[in-house]
């Protein structure tokens, strides 16, 4: 009996921004699956608008396990794991170890696929590695954007932050991305379901 998938469902019991006042809490699992989406979509962004040659399936795949060690560490709060070099380093060594010891949970066979997947240490990973930076960023100016339209200003400072971190990473596909995407989360349900001004034919008018 293997335990890894079991360990992985429980996700969703870490919830994030802990040392944050939410008006609705974010588990990981929630997490994981925006930037597993945002990640797969800045994948086919930079391919189509800019010329790369980025796999977005792998990209999706390294967004949704890039947070799995937390399962076993927690969500150690950002203040925290940046306050000095020797803690991101010690904290470094935690996630490496929390993540052998979910990789121990399965057969010996399919380890290397899913050390490779958490540890992006595939042929290829390395590159995709700022999409999936850039796609956990989005995600968590997603999350700050959601509980400041929610009246919470909680969120205000490390939404500000975030921005800047990520229009300092100079990826066009995130930029992008934040042009023509981002907006519509602040939107409601009734504005989001309009039809994009300039569409024209039958697709999405439903």
């Amino acid at each position: 009996m293997y335990h890894f998938f079991a360990m992985l469902s429980r996700m969703k019991y870490i919830n994030r921004w802990g040392l944050m006042r939410n008006t609705r809490h974010e588990n990981l699992s929630e997490h994981s699956l925006e930037t597993a989406i945002v990640a797969h979509a800045l994948a086919v962004i930079g391919n189509t608008k800019f010329g790369r040659k980025a796999n977005p399936e792998r990209a999706a795949a390294l967004a949704l396990l890039h947070d799995a060690g937390e399962i076993i560490t927690g969500d150690l709060p950002t203040p925290v794991k940046y306050y000095s070099p020797d803690i991101r380093a010690a904290y470094g060594e935690v996630e490496s170890m929390a993540v052998e010891r979910l990789v121990s949970m399965l057969p010996l066979e399919l380890r290397p696929a899913y050390r490779e997947l958490m540890t992006l240490s595939a042929p290829g990973d390395q590159e995709l590695l700022p999409l999936v930076k850039a796609a956990d960023r989005i995600s968590a100016v997603i999350k700050c954007m959601e509980e400041r339209l929610s009246g919470n200003q909680d969120f205000r400072e490390a939404e500000e932050s975030t921005w800047r971190a990520l229009k300092e990473m100079n990826l066009p596909e995130a930029e992008y991305f934040m042009r023509e995407f981002l907006p519509s989360y602040g939107l409601t349900l009734d504005e989001q379901n309009q039809r994009p001004a300039g569409s024209g034919g039958k697709e999405g008018a439903q």
